[in-house]
């Protein structure tokens, strides 16, 4: 199957979105502290042997982990990972919601294995997060 992918420039509008939509803190900003690491991202997500569940789980790890935003990090993963499913039109379970935020925190922290995430994103089960 050939796959749409958001570009490194559509990522970092929807960081813009999402800071203007969701303000938390006032020093919450839209600055990209690495386009090669996000560049990155979207290659290993291409490059990804798997399903489209597979991919997203896998754009959805990388930029939590790299963490190529100053601000929303997660959320902006998140966002970016639910977008690459909806526009390839491919079936998820989860919706883009704040009461996700301990498990995106335990994908950050690599409490969730691959195979995990990739179910969540498919079936929306995973889980408890705990430290």
């Amino acid at each position: 199957m050939n796959f749409t992918y958001s570009t490194p420039e559509n990522i970092i509008e929807y960081n813009k979105f999402l800071l203007k939509e969701i303000k938390i803190k006032k020093a919450d900003q839209p600055k990209v502290l690495s386009y090669i690491k996000l560049s990155e991202c979207v290659s290993l997500c291409k490059k990804f042997k798997g399903d489209a569940h597979g991919k997203a789980s896998c754009l959805l790890k990388e930029l939590i982990q790299k963490h190529v935003f100053a601000s929303r990090n997660r959320r902006t993963a998140l966002f970016t990972a639910l977008k690459f499913l909806r526009v390839n039109k491919i079936t998820t379970e989860i919706k883009d919601n704040p009461k996700y935020a301990k498990i995106l925190t335990g994908i950050r922290e690599g409490f969730y294995s691959d195979k995990e995430t990739k179910n969540w994103l498919k079936n929306g089960e995973i889980r408890k997060f705990e430290r």
